[in-house]
């Protein structure tokens, strides 16, 4: 395949960026059409190229073997992380805002990155509503509790959640980035408590006085939910009966079947256990997981001709993209995986990246482990890491903006977002690319 066969992956994604920011009105209300014509283009491309019936089980394999497992773990997180509500009176000082984004860092791995979102942007939001300076403080909750604090396991970011189903082991990422994961989320808690702090001493002290609420936490059959979806994800891991379903080419493995049937199970558990009051509190609505649902499974479709022309390797149309990561000889540019992961990642969404980028790599779970580590963790930290730098780098960056336009925050347009969270993170990455902590230095 060449080059113009990525044009419908790169139309998406484009589209994704800029639907929003110049005709917003049209896009909220057509974005599912917009994505779909384009996987239709890609499906007709690919019927064009090698018949209907290779396009039919290229699309079958991307829905079931890719999408499917990836969607149903976003839906189980944001519907149980939804139940959970916090109340009670919160002021926004340096130290609660500061102790709230820690603590989002710290359960995003757990409860992943939109459940962590979910749960705490509300009453983030609550505690600094009546300060002039908040903005920032929405700004940081993204780029901290959305994006980095999930770089420690597969429940923690989409990308990192396809390459466990790709076979990467699920505390893989635990064990080998958790010292870059803390020196980042030190860096930027510390920036955060410096800006805040001086932001504060500027404010009227009346702007975050409360009236002495206790805070609760509401919905708690939630974190038992939560902590199931945790153990069905690991049994999925080790449990392998060997048994698998054909379905035109695509082998679906009971195990994952299974684990699948049962974080939908979870999810309505959930819905039936919790009080409907509790997500109403919560502004809870089904739209931000509709929109990534439709969304990706363009993406998961419109993404086969890449994968495609990056299987062929040096001789294939993405070339010159392998001869960047590659030494002459054939080794891995860590570096250069780190930041072209994580570039390209804040701008085509970092899952569908980190999967093109791990195919890039030779796609071999058991070797990007072992011999290749330092290019899988470089992967890793840059799909994860830098999904933070846009609105579209990650799915709960544009649900917590829009919540909290929702509420009265003036959150910044999508290039003023995207300079304020550059500025703040790309000299940690320059740091962390310099910092002899990691093989990731091996090569550069």
């Amino acid at each position: 395949m060449s080059w113009p066969f990525a044009l419908p992956f790169g139309g998406l994604l484009l589209s994704i960026a800029l639907g929003p920011l110049l005709f917003a009105s049209f896009w909220h209300h057509h974005y599912g059409k917009i994505a779909a014509s384009w996987a239709l283009v890609t499906l007709a491309a690919l019927a064009w190229q090698a018949g209907p019936a290779a396009a039919a089980a290229a699309f079958i394999h991307a829905l079931l073997a890719e999408y499917l497992s990836f969607i149903v773990l976003l839906f189980a997180l944001y519907t149980v992380a939804g139940g959970i509500l916090v109340t009670g009176d919160i002021r926004g000082t340096p130290a609660t805002n500061t102790a709230i984004l820690a603590l989002g860092t710290i359960i995003a791995s757990v409860v992943g990155t939109t459940g962590a979102a979910m749960i705490l942007v509300r009453p983030l939001i609550r505690a600094n509503l009546a300060r002039p300076h908040n903005v920032h403080v929405l700004i940081f909750f993204i780029i901290l509790a959305a994006n980095v604090g999930g770089a420690l396991s597969p429940l923690g970011d989409p990308p990192l959640f396809v390459g466990f189903l790709r076979g990467v082991d699920f505390f893989w990422t635990t064990r080998n980035i958790w010292l870059q994961t803390a020196i980042v989320a030190g860096c930027l808690l510390v920036i955060f408590a410096a800006i805040d702090a001086w932001r504060f001493r500027a404010e009227k002290p009346s702007a975050t006085q409360g009236r002495g609420e206790p805070v609760r936490i509401r919905g708690l059959i939630n974190i038992v939910l939560i902590a199931a979806i945790v153990a069905n994800t690991l049994v999925s891991a080790t449990w392998k009966p060997g048994v698998s379903f054909d379905i035109v080419g695509t082998h679906m493995e009971l195990q994952n079947l299974v684990r699948d049937a049962l974080l939908i199970v979870i999810a309505g558990l959930s819905l039936w256990l919790t009080p409907d009051e509790h997500r109403e509190a919560n502004g809870f609505n089904w739209e931000p997981i509709r929109e990534v649902a439709k969304l990706f499974a363009a993406i998961f479709t419109a993404i086969v001709p890449v994968i495609a022309m990056l299987n062929a390797g040096h001789e294939g149309a993405f070339g010159w993209l392998l001869n960047a990561v590659t030494t002459p000889a054939g080794a891995p540019r860590e570096v250069a995986y780190f930041w072209f992961t994580g570039l390209m990642s804040a701008f085509l969404d970092n899952a569908p990246t980190y999967l093109l980028f791990f195919e890039l790599a030779g796609g071999d779970p058991k070797v990007l482990m072992g011999e290749l580590s330092g290019t899988l963790a470089a992967i890793s930290m840059g799909a994860v890491y830098m999904g933070a730098l846009t609105y579209i780098g990650n799915a709960p960056n544009f649900m917590v903006a829009a919540i909290a336009n929702e509420r009265g925050i003036k959150m910044p347009s999508f290039f003023g977002y995207m300079l304020a969270a550059g500025a703040v993170m790309i000299p940690l990455f320059v740091l962390l690319t310099l910092l002899p902590i990691h093989p990731l230095l091996s090569s550069h």
